[in-house]
């Protein structure tokens, strides 16, 4: 069980970075998801050269500051009630459909297998440089440099694409 008798100035220092608070707080599950959720942001913004990704950040951020001070602020009674989740779990994303990645398993191998390839690319790529020309390695390195923004964006445009549809059948049900 834990207790609320927490310092309210360290409480708001560590509420400043998302996740710490509420680990300061004795939520360790949410503490750990939040932190994770921020950091996974930062790299995947990072590693595809996603600048626009970053947006995301002050959500988080003012999700994991105001609901660990809420936390805070809660009455004796509503703090013990209160339970220490993850913010995600791989087993409710597995109750949602137990044979997504049966039913996407084409898909699945196939982002697998552009992420793994483009991981060995940037290695070789490296090598290369010293055995071509410097346009044609600039050139190269450029494409390669936004073909996971391409990628990403088509992925994205295709999901809105599928939920648009989606919607569209279920509208057409209920007429």
């Amino acid at each position: 069980m834990m207790k609320k008798e927490k310092s309210k100035f360290l409480t708001f220092i560590f509420s400043l970075m998302p996740g710490a608070g509420h680990m300061y707080m004795g939520f360790m599950k949410m503490g750990i998801s939040l932190m994770a959720v921020f950091f996974f942001i930062i790299f995947l913004s990072s590693f595809f050269s996603i600048g626009p990704l970053l947006f995301v950040l002050p959500l988080v951020w003012f999700y994991s500051f105001f609901d660990c001070m809420n936390k805070r602020y809660s009455t004796d009674d509503e703090f013990l009630t209160l339970e220490d989740k993850y913010l995600f779990s791989l087993d409710e994303l597995v109750k949602i459909d137990k044979d997504v990645l049966k039913k996407h398993r084409l898909a699945s191998g196939i982002l697998l297998i552009i992420i793994g390839g483009y991981l060995i690319w940037n290695n070789i790529l490296n090598t290369l440089s010293a055995y071509i020309s410097s346009e044609l390695f600039s050139l190269i390195n450029d494409v390669t440099r936004v073909a996971p923004q391409i990628i990403i964006g088509i992925v994205i445009i295709l999901a809105g694409l599928k939920l648009i549809k989606g919607k569209k059948k279920e509208c057409d049900m209920n007429d």
